[in-house]
């Protein structure tokens, strides 16, 4: 409701905003419809159950989000992993996991942890993006060419190999009206602007489809039996604790994977629409949409970037677009729902080709790779490897480990001790050193990646001194491992008849170390 608050703060609901934010929801909702049947598919669930996702994901985010113009729903970059868990629990799997991340979503609100989602480097996401939309693009040319190929629960390798194998019993007419479909899509945008080309290719292929009946040629009906005309009661899960214990590791996984799709699309939001999300407050409302879709029939969902974008491009300034959205795709289900029996499941493939183009940014991955510095290329190339060739999950942990321990290396190299020996004038806070005297000027965070460094230094300290004084004016902040290296530092000096001074410290670490009783 807090969106919804905003919105009325903003006097956004005049006449005239309100009868625009509508056209945009509409607009959106009709860009919703085929994306929402193809990522269902593609992730093991039926069409029906993407549009009751849809429905129900927007409805909520745009209640209880924390963005005005956020619009929720099935995603691209959910399809790996969704995929994956519906082929090793089922559908049932699926939706107990969407509803067990929809709790921690809600948890991670409340810990406030929206903004901790921001610290994760640019090139893990990146990396596993470009991933994701290669492991989507290859998984869908079975349903693009026609092929009869089970690659269910096989690696990508496996698969990659199998479907090459299979391009040897293509179906031609499969081939021909997903090309025409792909065509579509990439034509119609340069000169239909206001018909979303999805929506041209999906009803161009239909009517095809419809007219000339190809036996070859797998539909929605053919593959799914009937599409219903009436929407889903709500229903609790049968959910026990077998099922909690063994689906924990794929809810943090949708949990994970859905906060930082929904914050990046709220960022992108906000600098479209000139707003300012509130982070934790998204990730509530995420939180509730993914508790809601299951029991309504859907599974996991997230901000869509598409989508919100395409809702900002129309004028959608308000909830009432997301509001809107569910309203028309209800409606749609209600009338139309028969029609959606003939819709060829590879267009439904083109319209993921596209995505999945479109999700990968080369031209971003490739600017990274030769520009940015060699450990981020490292990390880039890292998180893409094993996002394709392992998993979605490994690729992000191990990209994310890899990043920071690199930054740690990098840090622990900033921090410098320059030494003076005799006749060196400290601080006026200071006595005057004496000509036995041995001075560490410390510059940079004392912390555990540079405490090697500070204990080496330490080992160059001449026989013959009689006082160490260190010149801390330079040190930010001083960690628990910094303070223990301290601390055995002043015990080994005193041991050998050295008296030890601390001079220009700031307030933060001056305390810190009169807590540990070094000064």
């Amino acid at each position: 409701m807090i969106a919804i608050i905003e919105a009325y703060k903003a006097k956004l609901f005049t006449k005239a905003n309100i009868y625009q934010n509508i056209v945009a929801g509409t607009i959106v909702a009709i860009v919703a419809l085929p994306l929402s049947m193809a990522f269902a598919i593609a992730s093991g669930a039926t069409p029906q159950q993407g549009i009751y996702t849809a429905i129900v994901a927007a409805l909520c985010i745009s209640l209880f989000g924390g963005s005005r113009v956020q619009i929720g729903g099935p995603t691209g970059a959910f399809i790996v992993i969704l995929a994956g868990i519906t082929a090793e629990y089922g559908i049932a799997g699926l939706q107990i996991a969407s509803l067990m991340a929809g709790f921690i979503l809600i948890l991670m609100g409340l810990l406030r942890l929206g903004s901790v989602i921001k610290f994760i480097p640019e090139p893990v996401i990146i990396g596993f993006t470009a991933g994701i939309a290669i492991i989507i693009w290859v998984g869908q040319w079975k349903y693009f060419f026609g092929m009869h190929v089970n690659t269910a629960g096989l690696p990508f390798y496996q698969q990659f190999f199998e479907l090459l194998k299979g391009f040897a019993r293509i179906d031609i007419h499969t081939t021909i009206l997903a090309s025409a479909s792909l065509a579509i899509l990439i034509i119609s945008p340069r000169f239909i602007k206001k018909v979303p080309a999805p929506l041209i290719a999906m009803l161009v292929a239909t009517a095809i489809q419809s007219y000339f009946k190809f036996n070859t040629v797998a539909t929605i009906g053919s593959t799914f039996g009937d599409f219903p005309r009436s929407l889903p009661m709500p229903h609790w899960l049968p959910i026990s604790m077998h099922e909690i214990t063994s689906l924990m590791l794929p809810a943090f996984t949708i949990a994970m994977l859905g906060s930082i799709e929904s914050l990046l699309s709220a960022v992108v939001s906000d600098g479209m629409a000139g707003t300012k999300h509130n982070s934790n407050q998204e990730l509530i409302g995420q939180g509730i949409a993914n508790i809601l879709s299951p029991l309504f029939g859907g599974f996991a969902a997230t901000g869509a970037i598409a989508r919100t974008a395409t809702n900002v491009r129309n004028g959608g300034n308000s909830p009432i677009a997301g509001i809107t959205h569910s309203i028309i795709l209800i409606l749609i289900i209600l009338l139309l729902a028969p029609l959606a029996s003939n819709i060829p499941l590879c267009c439904l493939a083109a319209i993921l080709f596209v995505v999945s183009y479109n999700m990968s940014e080369y031209k971003r991955f490739i600017k990274m790779s030769k520009q940015a510095p060699y450990y981020d290329v490292l990390v880039l190339w890292t998180a893409f490897l094993l996002t394709v060739f392992v998993n979605l999950v490994v690729g992000v942990n191990v990209g994310i480990i890899l990043a920071s321990l690199l930054f740690m290396l990098r840090m622990s190299k900033t921090f410098i001790v320059q030494k003076e020996i005799n006749g060196f004038a400290l601080a006026a806070s200071a006595s005057t050193t004496n000509e036995n005297s041995i001075t560490f000027t410390l510059n940079g965070p004392l912390f555990f990646g540079a405490v090697s460094h500070f204990e080496e230094v330490l080992e160059s300290i001449h026989d013959q001194a009689t006082e160490v004084i260190f010149n801390m004016q330079a040190v930010p902040f001083i960690d628990g491992t910094g303070i223990m290296a301290l601390q055995d530092a002043v015990s080994n000096l005193n041991k050998h008849k050295m008296s030890v001074q601390f001079i220009g410290m700031n307030e933060v670490v001056e305390r810190k170390l009169r807590k540990a009783h070094i000064i």
